[in-house]
């Protein structure tokens, strides 16, 4: 029951936001009572926290087994995006801008643990182009890392990017595209353009 609730939880927070969606609506979605709730989570705060586990967890899983295909490190960025995204539903609910506003207790843990997950799959992502001649040999591996996790957390930021400018779709293209320009050689330069006119074509169907 505990998942249960866990799962269908995440579903209406990242489709309608953490803060709108209160413990009778998850209730009413599961048909079951908000005392069955209560049994496993005292709080809504509780419940959010775990839930936000319960997500990077699944987030964590999904992009280490990605990450051991072993793709070209060009793609493997891409099904890294798309497979996150899936997760979070598109990130229509904006769940970072929310939490860091109605609940910093959960937010700040959760940022440290995507600093930790990104550092690792991106530093591996990075090391393996270089090996293969997609990225310049001589980038700041870490340097390169942390920058990249800035900027993907600056994307959230619905004052910088206001949504009726910028939709998450539009925001991670370009800032893949961004990190992705800075750091490939020829050959990188090459694939990332194959994918990039592959992805508009399949869009386009």
């Amino acid at each position: 029951m505990k998942e249960d609730i866990l799962k269908n939880a995440a579903d209406l927070f990242l489709n309608l936001g953490f803060k709108s969606v209160t413990m009778d609506d998850i209730a009413q979605q599961m048909a079951i009572s908000k005392k069955t709730i209560y049994a496993h989570f005292s709080t809504k705060s509780k419940l959010v926290k775990a839930t936000v586990d319960y997500l990077i967890k699944e987030i964590d899983l999904g992009i280490s087994v990605l990450s051991s295909k072993k793709l070209n490190p060009i793609v493997e960025t891409y099904e890294m995006k798309k497979y996150a995204m899936q997760i979070l539903k598109n990130e229509k609910s904006s769940p970072q801008f929310q939490l860091k506003k109605y609940y910093p207790e959960v937010y700040y843990p959760l940022q440290e643990r995507q600093f930790e997950i990104v550092q690792r799959i991106v530093i591996e992502n990075l090391e393996r182009g270089i090996t293969t001649g997609h990225y310049k040999g001589d980038i700041p591996i870490s340097f390169v890392s942390r920058i990249y996790f800035v900027g993907m957390l600056g994307t959230k930021d619905k004052d910088l990017f206001p949504e009726d400018e910028y939709s998450n779709a539009k925001l991670m293209d370009y800032f893949l595209r961004y990190h992705l320009s800075s750091i490939c050689t020829e050959k990188g330069l090459k694939t990332l353009d194959e994918l990039l006119k592959s992805n508009k074509q399949a869009n386009e169907i």
